[in-house]
């Protein structure tokens, strides 16, 4: 037996009443430099740690795709090629409050300093040592040497629960 067109109506009617609810409707979680300056080959000149002469800061991201239901976006810096920054924000974790929208722009957060701009919270410092050691995000700071940055970024809802996940390449200093 066939079913009726009113079934198969109810059907996709239900698949799409769904498929809206996912937070993949949103579409797919993704990050972008919001600055022309940063190109994700090479750390942009000034944008590396104190210790080397620069005034580093965040890049500015444009993130897209994300999940309803998405509280705060959560960005971890990290070195590649140094194993004790290599992951989980060894170079620092900023959260960025998000009342809603699929698209938002995270501003450029100052390095090397706890104060964060309204909105913005130092989730947790960097885990530098001796002369590298500063309070919060630690911009790239392997004095020249090629190493690669990457950032890390999560959506999370109110329960700190992750609900997308995606990367960028910062570029190497």
């Amino acid at each position: 037996m066939k079913p009726s067109l009113t079934v198969k109506a109810l059907l996709w009617t239900a698949l799409l009443t769904v498929a809206m609810l996912s937070p993949s409707w949103a579409g797919e979680f993704t990050v972008a430099f919001a600055d022309p300056a940063w190109d994700g080959k090479k750390i942009p000149d000034g944008q590396h740690c104190s210790k080397f002469g620069g005034q580093g800061a965040t890049p500015a991201l444009r993130v897209s795709g994300i999940p309803a239901g998405t509280a705060m976006i959560v960005v971890e810096f990290n070195d590649l090629d140094y194993g004790p920054l290599s992951s989980g924000g060894g170079h620092g974790v900023i959260g960025f409050a998000h009342d809603g929208g699929t698209e938002a722009t995270l501003p450029s957060v100052a390095g090397e300093t706890s104060d964060m701009p309204e909105g913005v919270t130092l989730v947790r410092k960097n885990r530098a040592r001796g002369a590298f050691n500063a309070p919060g995000y630690l911009p790239p700071c392997s004095g020249g040497r090629r190493n690669k940055y990457r950032a890390v970024v999560k959506a999370l809802d109110a329960n700190e629960d992750e609900l997308a996940e995606t990367e960028i390449t910062l570029g190497r200093y």
